[in-house]
């Protein structure tokens, strides 16, 4: 199906408006990802157009951690297992069909047979055990390596103890039988599969281009770039545009519907809620807050708000001065009305957050509640040694470039001024230095959120064990890595979740983190597209999805 674009300059208007528009967002990059009328770069067939929020980190699946790199990733790869969009129960995707021992320690993987990579090459068992041995290689320093833990003698062969892979629990016992070995049980061990860092990776390529260890390895480049997934790359412009087209080689490639997708990395929330309104997008990534209630009145067909396992935070690097001291953090964290962001600044069912994981994730409720407290907070910081805020050094809140982290976070930037008598100092970054900056423990306070990998509180928890990768404060906890070691042994489901209390409520009383709300999904998509699914992890199965008419946005 051929998509309808009206010319560029009805659409973006004049240069002086699409400079205060785009803000930093070039024009000529713009332009030139999307095209203007009978350009030669105008896509053809069923091309959906998708608001990506920021730029990608990488292709390799293996090196990322946002949520930008998974609604991509999921285009391009598949693991074993696959969800249900809808149910986010777990159904056959690389693998046909898999056994479970009665102890839930030993899984067995079918492989299909007519499984395939991008260039042809089977994927086989083997490509399974290359991938999660290059994931746990130490020299790697994959973040998200904690999350294979639960292999039996992962957590070891990550952090160096053991040196032979074949003790950890994967073996390829021919090219479509893979036998996987747990060291405890996991219930959500099925769910995990659709999660990048248990993706297989191609080792031909890999090690054409380096090493199985190589990060920024020229193997991601489109023209070099193998992956099993629905799609393949046909162009990746930084800042501009990624290109998938549908790949014959894969599985199912009868069901794929799209031609193609196009992810844009529009951090502008205006700029991209412009672009839907012209016609130019077909899925947004969000929806500016100001905009929401006019969306109701005028056009609820478009705005998509569902529930989503997403806590909106803020972290403190708990190395540097004067966040070192647990009192400062403490009255940091009691100044936020977190009630005040959710009634007055966020426009979308948001709820105002007093713990990190959500409420009732998988039967699961923090009963530690961090409190909004002005007096508390300012003895707190009077006791630190800045009474009323006099003598407080200069502190920088950092956050990633977007206009609705902008707008929350001055408004929490003048609740510390207003209750502790500080100025902070606020400081925006691009995503992909804004993560190098969190992980290198370059900041003060950080703007963060977190989306649940699965359906399990110990997956919002686990990421700040001393080991994690995704920690990103400083802060390690022998303590707490005990608690998370307990609920993840624990057969007995009042101990394991007596675990998660206490390993959460650890957080929050040493203040490592300071939570804000508890988010929604809420985007823009046009009427004719099909085979969306709304489900708590902000899933797109882009396979299932389509376009059904000319895209005519009003």
């Amino acid at each position: 199906m051929h998509l309808v674009f009206l010319p560029c300059i009805e659409i973006l208007g004049s240069a002086s408006l699409l400079r205060r528009v785009l803000g930093r967002c070039a024009l000529a990059c713009l332009l030139a990802a999307f095209g203007c009328r009978g350009s030669s770069s105008e896509p053809r067939g069923k091309i959906l157009n998708v608001g990506n929020r920021s730029e990608v980190q990488d292709l390799d699946p293996h090196l990322v951690t946002g949520i930008a790199e998974f609604r991509a990733l999921g285009a391009l790869f598949e693991g074993l297992v696959n969800l249900d969009p809808a149910s986010l129960k777990p159904i056959p995707a690389v693998a046909e069909r898999w056994e479970v021992s009665a102890d839930g320690l030993h899984y067995r993987f079918y492989l299909r047979e007519n499984a395939r990579w991008s260039n042809g090459d089977p994927v086989t068992a083997e490509d399974f055990v290359y991938a999660w041995q290059r994931m746990l290689s130490p020299a790697l320093g994959a973040e998200y390596a904690y999350l294979l833990h639960c292999l039996k003698n992962a957590k070891d062969f990550n952090e160096g103890r053991l040196q032979d892979f074949s003790e950890v629990g994967v073996k390829a016992v021919s090219p479509h039988l893979l036998d996987v070995f747990l060291e405890n049980p996991v219930p959500y061990f099925l769910s995990m599969q659709i999660h990048f860092a248990w993706f297989p990776v191609h080792r031909g390529t890999i090690e054409r281009f380096g090493s199985m260890t190589q990060r920024g390895s020229p193997w991601t480049r489109p023209e070099n770039h193998v992956g099993n997934g629905p799609f393949r790359v046909t162009a990746w412009k930084p800042d501009e545009v990624l290109a998938v087209e549908r790949n014959p080689y894969y599985w199912d490639a009868a069901r794929v519907r799209l031609d193609g997708v196009r992810f844009y990395p529009i951090s502008n929330e205006l700029t991209e809620e412009r672009l839907f309104r012209s016609g130019r997008l077909h899925i947004t990534y969000t929806v500016p807050m100001f905009r929401i209630d006019a969306y109701r009145r005028e056009q609820p067909n478009v705005l998509q708000i569902h529930p989503y396992l997403q806590s909106y935070f803020y972290r403190f690097n708990v190395t540097r001065a004067p966040f070192q001291d647990e009192r400062v953090r403490q009255a940091f964290s009691y100044a936020i009305d977190r009630k005040a962001l959710a009634e007055e600044v966020w426009k979308a069912g948001e709820q105002p957050a007093y713990c990190l994981t959500p409420p009732n994730t998988n039967g699961y409720t923090c009963r530690t509640r961090v409190p909004y407290d002005p007096e508390r907070a300012q003895q707190l910081l009077a006791a630190a040694g800045f009474p009323e805020g006099k003598g407080f050094p200069h502190v920088q809140l950092l956050y990633n470039t977007a206009e609705t982290d902008r707008i929350v976070a001055e408004a929490v930037q003048q609740m510390w001024r207003r209750t502790l008598g500080v100025q902070v100092e606020l400081v925006n970054q691009e995503y992909k230095v804004y993560l190098s900056s969190m992980s290198n423990l370059e900041y003060d306070i950080a703007r963060s959120t977190w989306l649940g990998d699965v359906y399990d509180p110990v997956n919002f928890l686990e990421c700040f064990l001393s080991t994690s990768g995704n920690n990103r404060t400083g802060f390690a906890s022998p303590e707490f890595d005990a608690y998370i070691e307990q609920a993840y042994k624990a057969t007995d489901a009042a101990v394991r979740k007596e675990a998660l209390q206490q390993a959460e409520s650890m957080l929050l009383t040493h203040a490592v983190i300071a939570p804000v709300a508890f988010m929604t999904q809420k985007f823009l998509m046009a009427e004719n597209v099909r085979g969306y699914a709304p489900n708590l992890l902000g899933y797109f199965a882009w396979r299932d999805m389509d376009i059904a008419t000319e895209f005519t946005n009003p």
